[in-house]
């Protein structure tokens, strides 16, 4: 229900994090709240995570308007200011007229069309540069006035890392549109929007546990948190599918719904060869699992809607599945839309940011979902 790649290796190993991550969120929840210091990291992670949000919906209109090539240097430092003169445009453009992507699909381009697509991948990446140095200076305030506790601290460490790899799977994911590809690999831009979604997860799993610990719930609750995982594994392979719509612009074919081209299963599904490769790499094959998988996402998201009306909930959790339910309605609807109009910029990002609220709530509803005994904070260092 969203639009990013995922390789078959990849596509494992982000659910399993998923899975992970779902597994974990009990022990968020397990925190003595109001404390001074968990609401003012709370607040610190919480805009980080927003600023994620922003990147990978500024990620998406990179990819949709085909920006993403169009920086051919890895500068992490000299790379944040843009070029400051005619020759400066002029050396980076000639470098981009070197690559494939230019001399089969943008030969003859002006510098003026260039400069376009050149500020949305370098917006990209100065926003990436923000988002560290938002952490990084956080981190350091808050340490230095003594407000992060020795329990998050291994969380926090572990975040500033994976932001870090991050940056070198976006690297790795553009180098490889400068060879004979005429776009970057769609695993590899699956492999850095996983990464980016599974670090996004992780700062609200930590952030809501830090803002709003939920009530203890009973026993009874225990099922339905395993259900609630099991979504969030559903909801991470419709994603990872939907990476492969946009990896691979499939979603510029079969623009009806809810058949493709009259039928219920393309006749195309298995026309490539290797046959393996078909789920992966064939247009069609790939975006009709992206459907069946979205769909399966709003009748699960429907289904544990209902069982936890039968549940006794706290309102804070009854609210957490309500609104799950609506989000994962209006996903589909968004995406249908998405296609019909096949895939203008603005829906396209349109529905990258639904697939991330989405995953905020599934986050959302694990954290209100916590076990009867609470386990108090470790002392703070």
């Amino acid at each position: 229900m969203t639009s990013i790649p995922l390789g078959r290796g990849n596509r494992v190993s982000y659910i399993g994090a998923m899975s992970t991550l779902a597994a974990s969120s009990d022990r968020a929840d397990r925190r003595v709240p109001n404390q001074a210091g968990d609401r003012a990291v709370g607040l610190w992670l919480l805009s980080v995570a927003v600023m994620i949000f922003a990147m990978a919906v500024i990620g998406a209109i990179t990819r949709l308007t085909e920006s993403g090539l169009s920086i051919m240097e890895w500068a992490p430092i000299s790379g944040t200011l843009p070029p400051l003169s005619h020759d400066e445009w002029e050396r980076l453009f000639a470098l981009y007229k070197t690559i494939p992507e230019y001399q089969q699909i943008n030969r003859g381009m002006s510098l003026a069309d260039f400069k376009e697509i050149f500020w949305w991948e370098w917006i990209h990446r100065l926003w990436g540069r923000l988002i560290g140095a938002v952490f990084a200076g956080g981190f350091l305030i808050l340490l230095f006035r003594r407000k992060i506790s020795r329990a998050l601290t291994p969380h926090l460490i572990a975040m500033f890392a994976l932001g870090g790899l991050q940056g070198l799977v976006g690297w790795y994911m553009v180098a490889s549109g400068f060879a004979e590809r005429t776009d970057v690999s769609q695993y590899r831009l699956a492999a850095h929007l996983g990464l980016a979604l599974a670090i996004y997860a992780y700062v609200l799993w930590i952030t809501f546990g830090l803002l709003a610990p939920a009530p203890a719930q009973s026993d009874g609750a225990r099922a339905l948190r395993t259900g609630l995982r099991a979504f969030a594994g559903l909801l991470a392979a419709t994603i990872l599918a939907g990476a492969l719509v946009a990896g691979i612009n499939a979603g510029l074919t079969y623009n009806t719904f809810p058949k493709m081209a009259g039928e219920w299963v393309p006749s195309g599904y298995w026309i490539r060869e290797p046959t393996w490769a078909n789920p992966f790499e064939n247009p069609a094959a790939v975006q009709f699992n992206h459907r069946v998988l979205a769909v399966l996402t709003v009748i699960t998201a429907l289904g544990l809607w209902g069982w936890a009306r039968t549940r006794p909930l706290a309102a804070t959790a009854r609210r957490a599945f309500d609104l799950l339910a609506l989000a994962a309605l209006g996903q589909l609807g968004l995406g249908i839309w998405t296609l019909l109009w096949v895939v203008p910029v603005w829906l396209g990002a349109a529905h990258q940011a639904g697939a991330l609220t989405l995953l905020a709530l599934t986050v959302w509803a694990l954290t209100r979902l916590s076990p009867t005994s609470n386990t108090p904070t470790p002392a703070r260092g």
